[in-house]
């Protein structure tokens, strides 16, 4: 009679492997599941503060930025589609059912919409002859008009982003998640009501995107650093009203 002592232990092996190598298979799974943070710049493992910190001293410190997305404030609802930098800004607005196009530099600002734009409701003889005029131009906004510096908020890198980068109340950290593919930790002012920024884990501490409290809107911003053209139009393109801009449906 055969002994069945060798396949007795022979199981015994193949069991003891297989136990040995599921429990080396978890243990490392829950390694790798205990450091969230591999592979990011580590903003993840700091306080709320300290990432706000961070966040608003990487985007004070960047040349250029895109700005896309809705702003709604007192003065109504706006959708933009800007590129900035510290020397001016350019891209376009639209505020209900109008677009126009707005381009800074320095202190020179250029307005362009198309003709319907400039159509005064009240005055069809008048605005159709400034329309006819000014459609399609880039049209020089006077400093001293009264939508000089409205206007010229729009293309203002540092206070817009001021504004839009503030959270209000307690800061707290929120989800993960990822926007664009890239990883991201949020920050929120209260529980959000105050605000949030989700703030890029990769690379420098970019916000990515910002909801502003209220019901303020939300803007994606993208393109941390890199250069555009920023330039004057070239004389055919442009027209110099001179004093105050025409009223237009704008």
């Amino acid at each position: 009679m055969t002994s069945s002592a060798p396949a007795a232990r022979a199981r015994r092996r193949t069991v003891l492997a297989v136990v040995l190598c599921a429990g080396m298979t978890t243990a490392l799974t829950a390694c790798s599941a205990q450091d969230p943070d591999e592979g990011t710049n580590g903003v993840g493992k700091l306080t709320a503060e300290q990432i706000e910190k961070k966040t608003l001293a990487a985007a004070g410190a960047a040349d250029a930025v895109r700005l896309t997305g809705k702003l709604v404030g007192k003065g109504g609802a706006y959708t933009l589609n800007m590129q900035l930098s510290a020397d001016g800004g350019t891209g376009s607005v639209t505020s209900g059912k109008t677009t126009f196009a707005l381009l800074r530099v320095e202190d020179e600002l250029f307005l362009k919409a198309d003709a319907d734009f400039w159509t005064d409701e009240k005055d069809d003889e008048g605005s159709a002859e400034a329309a006819e005029k000014l459609q399609g131009k880039y049209v020089k906004v006077p400093e001293d008009d009264p939508t000089y510096q409205q206007l010229r908020g729009f293309t203002e890198k540092k206070s817009l982003l001021e504004e839009l980068l503030t959270l209000h109340g307690t800061v707290n950290k929120g989800d993960r998640g990822t926007i664009g593919g890239t990883r991201t930790v949020q920050v929120m002012g209260g529980e959000g009501e105050g605000g949030t920024l989700d703030v890029s884990l990769k690379g420098k501490p970019y916000p990515l995107r910002v909801a502003r409290g209220g019901g303020g809107g939300s803007v994606t911003l993208a393109d941390w650093g890199e250069d555009f053209a920023l330039e004057v139009p070239a004389g055919p393109d442009t027209v110099d009203y001179g004093g105050q801009l025409p009223k237009s449906s704008g």
